[in-house]
C-alpha cells in the first residue's frame, strides 16, 4: 500500500522496540501509538523511549479504543497474552514517571475510546 511513497522517499518503514527506538534524541515533533501500548512491555521504559525521541515541547499522542474503564478489556486481556488496557489515571501515572508534562487526557464516554497528549 505504501510503496509508491517508500519509493519516492516519502515514507521509511523501521523496525524497533519502543523501549529503544532507532533514532537519534530530540529527532521529531511528535511520535504516535494507534492501538498499540496494550501490548508494549514494561510500558515506563517503552514511554521513555518515546520522551527521549522527541524534541522538547514535542508531543506524544497516544489513541485507544478502550479507556479499561469498562470491564470490556478483560475478556481481550484473557485471549491475547500479554495485553494490558490502560485506564487515563494509569496512563497519566506511566507517563509522569517516564518525564512527560503537560498531559491531556480525553475521552468519548458512550464509546469508552481515549486519546492522551502528552509534551516532552
Amino acid at each position: 500500500m505504501n510503496a509508491a511513497a517508500i519509493a519516492t522517499g516519502r515514507c521509511k518503514v523501521v523496525e524497533g522496540s519502543a523501549a529503544a527506538l532507532p533514532f537519534e534524541d530530540s529527532s521529531f515533533n511528535i511520535v504516535t501509538a494507534f492501538e498499540t501500548v496494550y501490548f508494549w512491555p514494561d510500558i515506563e521504559e517503552c514511554f521513555r523511549g518515546m520522551h527521549h525521541t522527541l524534541k522538547a515541547g514535542g508531543r506524544f499522542v497516544i489513541v485507544n479504543e478502550d479507556d479499561g474503564l469498562t470491564g470490556n478489556n478483560e475478556k481481550w486481556e484473557k485471549l491475547i497474552e500479554g495485553m494490558h488496557t490502560y485506564t487515563p489515571d494509569e496512563l497519566r501515572a506511566h507517563l509522569t514517571a517516564a518525564g512527560f508534562r503537560d498531559i491531556a487526557v480525553h475521552s468519548e464516554e458512550q464509546h469508552h475510546w481515549l486519546c492522551v497528549i502528552a509534551t516532552k
